[in-house]
C-alpha cells in the first residue's frame, strides 16, 4: 500500500460513524476486527475500514456511487466491497410493532447493482462480499401521505459469500437451468422478476460468461461460454 494514509482522520478507540446510517454501523461492527482502523482518509476518500494492505468499503447503496473511489484507489490498493442484501425486511414504524415484509431478497438482487459496473470483478485488486441479512426499515408517512424509509437497521448476518473473480458469478445461477435458456426462463427458475433476470444476463454478457445463441419472440437465449 502506498503510504498516503492520514492517521488524524482514524478513529484507533472505537468505530466512527461520519453520520452513517444504522444499517452501515451494524456492519461495520460485524466486520470489524483487532487491529482495524476506521474512518481513514486515502488519497483524498474516506475509507471505512483499513485492515494491513486491504481497503474495506461498506456499500449499502448502488455501486455506481464508488466509481471515482475505484478509478483512483484500485490501481495500487487491494478492496474489498462488502454488501448486504436483505432475505427478509421488517417494516417499523413509529409507535407499532414491526411487520415482516412479503419480499424476500437472495445473491442473485446483487446483479440489480452490478448492472452499473458490471465488469467490476475483472479487476484483479477487487473482491465483493455479500453479506445476506435480516434487516428492519424505519418508515414515516410525509406530509402528503407517502412513505419514506429513514433508515435501515441490521437484525442478523445469516451467511456470507466472498466472490474474487468473475467466473463466481456464474455459480450464482439457479441449479437446474436448462440451456439455453431465456431471461423469462432464468426468472422462473430463480423466482426473480424478468427485469432482475435481464440485468444478470447483461452483467454475464459484459463478461463473456455466456454466449448469445438466438432470438426468438420469447427473447434472447444463452448459453453458458465454452459449451
Amino acid at each position: 500500500m502506498t503510504d498516503h494514509l492520514d492517521a488524524s482522520f482514524t478513529t484507533t478507540e472505537g468505530i466512527g460513524t461520519l453520520n452513517e446510517s444504522s444499517l452501515h454501523a451494524g456492519i461495520k461492527d460485524f466486520l470489524a476486527q483487532p487491529g482495524d482502523r476506521f474512518e481513514v482518509r486515502l488519497d483524498g476518500f474516506v475509507i471505512d475500514i483499513v485492515r494491513d494492505d486491504l481497503l474495506i468499503e461498506i456499500q449499502t447503496g448502488s455501486f455506481g456511487a464508488l466509481g471515482n473511489k475505484l478509478d483512483r484507489l484500485l490501481g495500487e490498493h487491494r478492496i474489498r466491497i462488502v454488501h448486504p442484501i436483505a432475505v427478509d425486511r421488517w417494516i417499523a414504524r413509529p409507535g407499532k410493532r414491526p411487520r415482516k415484509s412479503p419480499r424476500h431478497g437472495s445473491m442473485l438482487d446483487l446483479f440489480a447493482e452490478l448492472v452499473s459496473l458490471p465488469t467490476l470483478l475483472d479487476h484483479p485488486n477487487l473482491s465483493l462480499e455479500v453479506l445476506l441479512i435480516d434487516e428492519e426499515q424505519l418508515r414515516v408517512d410525509g406530509r402528503r401521505g407517502e412513505r419514506r424509509s429513514m433508515d435501515r437497521r441490521l437484525r442478523v448476518v445469516r451467511e456470507t459469500r466472498r466472490l474474487e473473480e468473475v467466473a463466481d458469478l456464474v455459480a450464482l445461477l439457479p441449479i437446474g437451468l436448462e440451456e439455453p435458456w431465456t431471461t423469462a426462463d432464468l426468472a422462473r427458475a430463480a423466482g426473480i422478476s424478468r427485469r432482475l433476470a435481464q440485468s444478470v444476463a447483461y452483467c454475464l454478457r459484459m463478461n463473456e460468461l455466456v454466449v448469445e445463441r438466438g432470438r426468438s419472440r420469447a427473447g434472447r437465449s444463452y448459453t453458458l461460454a465454452g459449451r
